[in-house]
Parts: C-alpha cells; sequence; structure tokens
C-alpha cells in the first residue's frame, strides 16, 4: 500500500512510500482510509523528523477488517477514527476505542475535520466547567480548536472573547457569535476564564486579564516560544488565579468522537474546511498549514471517498 512518509526537506516535507499493509492487535480495526486531515502541530513534527515517524491521527474510511476480539464496527461500516499515528495511508490500524460510526448524511471529508480539534474542545470546556453566563477569553483561536471550542462556548452561554491575528478567521468566529479583537492587550477583562494556547509573552499577558480567583487553562504554546512568568510584574493583578495545564490526550476517544459526529449531524457543530483535495498535494498542504495560509481545516483525500 501506498503512504506518506517524512523527508526532511521544509519545501516538500512528505512523499509516497511503497510499504506493507499494517497488521491490527486484537483490539484494532482495519480502516480503508477515505480522508484524513493533518493538523499544524503534525507539520512541527516534519521539520525534524524522528526515526519511524508514522504521521496521521484525524482520518475517516471504511472497516475493512474488524477487530479480532469482537469490539467495535464491523466490516462494511464507515467510521471516524483517532489512530496514534499512521493515518496518512491507504489503510490504518486503529484501536476499536477510537472510533465512532458515521451516519449516511456525514460525508468523509467532514468527518475527518473532526478528531483531534474536536476531542480538544470537548475535553477543554469540560475542564472549564459550566460556562454559562461566564466572561471566557480564548487565544490562539485561528485554528480548528478556536473554531470548535467558539461555537460550542457560545452554545453554552458563554460571552466570549477570541484573540486571532487573521481577519478572515475573525469574520467568522464573529458570525459564530464571539467578540474578536486581534490581541490579547486588546480584550476587555476581568474574564471569569483563560483558556491560553499560544505561550511566549501571551500567556502572562492574558493572566492579567483574569479576574480574582478565576482559572486559567493552558492547552499550547503555539507560538513556539516558552512562557516567561515574572512574580513581580503580576503583583497588583488579579489574585488567586488558578494555572491549570492541558492536555487532551487520553483514550478511548470513541464516546468523545461519538458526540462530535451527533452534534455534526444534529447542525450543531460546523466543521470549517478551507482546502479539500488529493493526496497528491499533500506536500504543499503541509506547507501551507504550517504557513497558516489555510483557514480552517484541510483535508486530503486518497479516492473513493464519500
Amino acid at each position: 500500500m501506498q503512504r506518506l512518509i517524512p523527508t526532511g526537506e521544509a519545501a516538500r516535507p512528505v512523499a509516497f512510500a511503497e510499504v506493507p499493509q499494517p497488521v491490527p492487535e486484537p483490539g484494532e480495526a482495519l480502516v480503508k482510509v477515505e480522508a484524513f486531515a493533518p493538523n499544524r502541530g503534525e507539520t512541527f513534527l516534519l521539520e525534524h523528523p524522528r526515526p519511524g515517524l508514522l504521521t496521521g491521527k484525524d482520518i475517516a474510511g471504511l472497516v475493512v477488517q474488524a477487530a479480532a476480539d469482537g469490539s467495535g464496527p464491523g466490516i462494511g461500516t464507515r467510521v471516524v477514527g483517532h489512530p496514534a499515528q499512521g493515518g496518512w495511508a491507504e489503510y490504518a490500524a486503529v484501536p476499536a476505542q477510537s472510533l465512532a460510526v458515521l451516519p449516511d448524511g456525514i460525508d468523509s471529508a467532514r468527518a475527518a475535520a473532526l478528531p483531534l480539534a474536536g476531542i480538544t474542545a470537548l475535553r477543554l470546556l469540560r475542564t472549564a466547567g459550566s460556562l454559562a453566563g461566564r466572561r471566557v477569553l480564548l487565544t490562539g483561536a485561528s485554528g480548528g480548536v478556536g473554531h470548535y471550542v467558539t461555537e460550542l462556548a457560545v452554545a453554552a452561554g458563554a460571552e466570549l472573547t477570541a484573540v486571532t491575528a487573521t481577519p478572515a478567521r475573525g469574520e467568522r468566529l464573529v458570525e459564530l457569535g464571539a467578540t474578536v479583537v486581534h490581541e490579547v492587550a486588546a480584550a476587555q477583562g476581568p474574564f471569569d476564564v483563560v483558556l491560553e494556547s499560544t505561550g511566549g509573552p501571551d500567556l502572562a499577558l492574558a493572566l492579567s486579564k483574569a479576574r480574582p480567583g478565576g482559572l486559567l487553562v493552558w492547552f499550547g504554546q503555539a507560538s513556539r516560544t516558552p512562557v516567561s512568568l515574572d512574580f513581580f510584574q503580576l503583583l497588583g493583578g488579579p489574585e488567586r488565579v488558578t494555572i491549570q495545564h492541558f492536555h487532551y490526550a487520553g483514550a478511548p476517544y470513541g464516546a468523545d468522537l461519538s458526540t462530535l459526529v451527533s452534534l455534526v449531524e444534529r447542525g450543531r457543530l460546523h466543521p470549517e474546511i478551507g482546502r479539500v483535495a488529493g493526496w497528491e498535494r499533500a506536500a504543499e498542504t503541509l506547507v501551507d498549514l504550517r504557513e497558516r495560509r489555510i483557514r480552517g481545516k484541510a483535508v486530503l483525500l486518497t479516492g473513493g471517498a464519500r
């Protein structure tokens, strides 16, 4: 079968290779991949790929071999999945507990745009707690997580301010019900909850926007710059703010994927896809994703997607 593998080249980060089809473990199903969605974080891994790196965590396709232990969907079932690795290929072995069944009304491209960003948004908002009537600041709102958090938080009754430097993305977030600013300094606090994903100097600035006794959930470092906090600089600012480190990972993912699929099916969540292309355009798409030239998710089709 064909698989995309890292090249280590900035301008052409992946290339096709002919490799053996994966052999599933007893609790895994073999999925014929119809569509996959690369994430911006994966483009960073491709800059200096470790030996044996197999990228690909967001896929949709068809089960062609059910899990040998009897768990999960059967042969012929359309699914969305979140494997630990290896999704940028014709076939992927996926834990049965990290799959969700797709209804006929959701095509593979939309489904593939859900897993990592959608699961992150769901789990992030659960960490934040009840949002009805609360003021929320979301930094780094330009990507898929920002879109899903905004749509879900506003629907839950939050008054959300989103920070994005991208005007086109800002327009979409306004449509979803957010107040949009283009830098953290412009956000009008105080906020009950701060969801911070850029790191660098933005975390300290976002922290200063929290109310006394508020919560800051740190879930990313998109700036790729470490955070620096100065105790004395924070004197006179909000007191007793809790800083909570967050990472979405922790299988199984199937229940959250089913929730996301249900939300899309009921018209309560709308994946934003900025590019759908054949996977022969993977290299250029990954570069454009890394350089933020794609608004929303990028989805690549292996052929035969529905």
